[in-house]
């Protein structure tokens, strides 16, 4: 099998690197040879945060250069928008409509971005966009973004239902199992 390309790109404390375990999980248990390269800037204080997922029959680098990735899961606006360029030209490119000031914005030096959404469906990207904070709050937490936003990118993937549910039974602590299991379902099912 030809080696695909994901990133999962995010701001620090939105459980990106939590989604990359899952992703990672659900690939190994199918007998996938699978690389993973974690990229944290100011992660901790709402910086960027990039995960690089190679996977296929033999992988020699997890780094995806501009114009290699197959997917890019965006769990904020401006990150899909930084990372565009990184997607392929019949790529997909999923992406959260959540909006987090960066830090730039927090202090006043500029302001958040109108239209950005808009911008990157002209550059001719194929998206799928949602609300992935209001379905998380649905399944019982705020913080189960991540878990919608795989379960959007699961139902992309040639990758059997179980698997994924199988990946978050490895990777969730047992007493927020059921709430990601609801989680994962809204992400899944959403567009269905």
């Amino acid at each position: 099998m030809e080696t695909k390309s994901i990133m999962i790109v995010g701001v620090g404390g939105q459980g990106t690197l939590l989604a990359s375990r899952i992703l990672g999980a659900a690939l190994v248990s199918n007998g996938f040879d699978v690389k993973v390269s974690e990229v944290h800037g100011m992660s901790q204080r709402g910086g960027s945060v990039v995960t690089y997922v190679k996977y296929g029959s033999k992988v020699n680098s997890p780094i995806v250069n501009e114009g290699e990735a197959d997917l890019i899961l965006a769990f904020e606006q401006l990150e899909a928008a930084r990372w565009l360029p990184y997607l392929k030209k019949d790529g997909t490119l999923i992406i959260n409509t959540q909006k987090i000031d960066p830090m730039s914005v927090i202090i006043g030096n500029s302001v958040y971005p109108d239209g950005v959404l808009e911008a990157i469906n002209k550059a001719g990207a194929k998206t799928t966009s949602l609300d992935a904070l209001s379905l998380a709050v649905s399944a019982g937490s705020a913080k189960a973004v991540n878990v919608v936003l795989i379960g959007v990118m699961a139902s992309h993937m040639d990758l059997d239902r179980e698997v994924w549910i199988d990946a978050l039974k490895s990777t969730v602590p047992e007493k927020f199992l059921e709430m990601n299991l609801k989680a994962f379902d809204l992400g899944y099912n959403y567009n269905k």
